[in-house]
Order: C-alpha cells, then sequence, then structure tokens
C-alpha cells in the first residue's frame, strides 16, 4: 500500500516556494480548526448569558457616548 503521505510531500516539493508556504499555512490552520471551534462555541453561549442578562435587568448599561468619552480621556 502506497504511503499517501509520502506521496504528497514529494508532490508538494514541486510547488513553487509561495505555493508551498500557502500548503502549510492550510495544513496548520486545519489542525487548529477544533479549537477555534470551541472558542466560537463558548463566546456564543457567553453572547446568549449576556443578552439574558442584559433583558432581564441584571447589568448596568452606560451611554455610549459617556463611553467613548471616557476613552478619549484614557488614551487621548
Amino acid at each position: 500500500m502506497p504511503d499517501l503521505v509520502a506521496e504528497l510531500a514529494e508532490q508538494a516539493r514541486t510547488l513553487a516556494p509561495e505555493d508551498r508556504s500557502r500548503l502549510v499555512d492550510l495544513l496548520l490552520e486545519s489542525l487548529h480548526e477544533s479549537p477555534l471551534a470551541e472558542v466560537e462555541a463558548a463566546w456564543a453561549k457567553e453572547i446568549e448569558r449576556r443578552v439574558a442578562a442584559y433583558e432581564r435587568g441584571e447589568v448596568q448599561t452606560f451611554a455610549a457616548e459617556d463611553v467613548f468619552a471616557e476613552a478619549r480621556r484614557i488614551a487621548p
């Protein structure tokens, strides 16, 4: 049975340097997809939690103008 990974590596070596670099980036991204999906799911849950707390009136809110004014004061 042929070694698919070795065959793919051999084919990849024939690519131009820019294409090999792009291939490496794509392969590395594929290794991190699962944790990224987990992070996105956690953020979705956190957003739902915060919206629900807001709708129940459990959070203190601030006017956007006040927030931006404070930000400008802190970091002019």
